[in-house]
């Protein structure tokens, strides 16, 4: 019996030394669960798929899923101030397109506060002077992206992200805003810096502001969609109408990221409740990692 309990000291004592030589972040990734939710704005004509309906809904998919980073488009002033009081343990950034401040909707980018210490965020239009509020192109409104850069409070990793809405109408103004975005994200991403691009782009993978966005040399991005290392969960279309018998062909909400991240989920999530959806989009959601170094 002394012998058996010397061995397993021993074995203990050795175990322990060997660990005690590990380096604590040698290989440890820093997982990130990203997603991108169009909520629907509050419309009184949406009648029994109206806010006052959906926003407990729509606050508790994203808590059940807990994104450490989520972009939501169609956010009115008094859904923001809901789901910021429905999700307390997000911080919020963004302002409205319509006066750079309240009015109109917002593409506001929120992050868990527990993980996250934002060192800058801003919101730029979709336009040719996208300093001020204005509408680029033949877009039908005026469009936003909303950005931040977070640092990781466990691992001093940052990790710059961007959430934005393209217009439902003007394919030119698509196009320009695909090429404003990959210009932005190139450049944060020769600066050495890891990026993800998330949003409802009114676009589908096989169009061409996807194809400008989704182009590692010109953007330094993919779609993650298209390079998890699981097979994509859920159907193939992300925008529903309401119907949750609704699958279009090709997804129009993405989430894109720089090279320095493996994805290894993707998953358009269907949630409803007896068959009543959260918004008229589903919301999508990937898994990376960002190798610690």
């Amino acid at each position: 019996m002394r012998l058996r309990s010397l061995f397993a000291g021993l074995g203990l004592v050795m175990l322990l030394s060997a660990c005690a030589h590990v380096p604590a972040r040698e290989t440890k990734p820093s997982g990130v669960r990203a997603m991108t939710f169009n909520i629907r704005l509050d419309t009184a004509s949406d009648g029994s798929n109206a806010w006052s309906y959906r926003q407990d809904m729509v606050a508790r998919t994203i808590a059940y899923f807990a994104p450490d980073i989520v972009g939501m488009q169609e956010v009115l002033l008094n859904q923001k101030r809901d789901l910021e009081a429905g999700l307390p343990g997000y911080a919020f950034a963004g302002v409205a397109r319509d006066d750079g401040a309240t009015e109109g909707e917002f593409s506001p980018l929120a992050w868990k506060t527990a993980r996250w210490t934002a060192l800058e965020s801003g919101t730029f239009w979709l336009s040719p002077t996208p300093d001020v509020p204005s509408k680029g192109w033949d877009a039908a409104l005026p469009r936003i992206a909303t950005w931040a850069l977070l640092q990781d409070r466990r691992t001093g990793e940052r990790v710059r992200v961007l959430n934005t809405h393209f217009d439902h109408v003007g394919e030119e103004a698509r196009r320009e805003s695909a090429a404003q975005i990959a210009a932005w994200a190139q450049r944060h991403r020769a600066a050495g810096e890891a990026v993800i691009v998330i949003g409802d782009f009114n676009a589908a993978p096989s169009s061409a502001p996807m194809q400008i966005l989704a182009d590692r040399n010109r953007s330094g991005l993919a779609d993650t969609r298209s390079i998890a290392q699981a097979e994509p969960f859920g159907p193939t279309g992300t925008f529903t109408g309401f119907d949750i018998a609704r699958n279009a062909a090709e997804p129009i909400d993405h989430i894109l990221v720089s090279d320095q991240f493996a994805v290894l989920r993707h998953a358009t999530i269907t949630q409803q409740w007896g068959g009543r959806l959260p918004s008229d989009h589903y919301p999508v959601v990937a898994d990376l990692e960002l190798p610690m170094r």
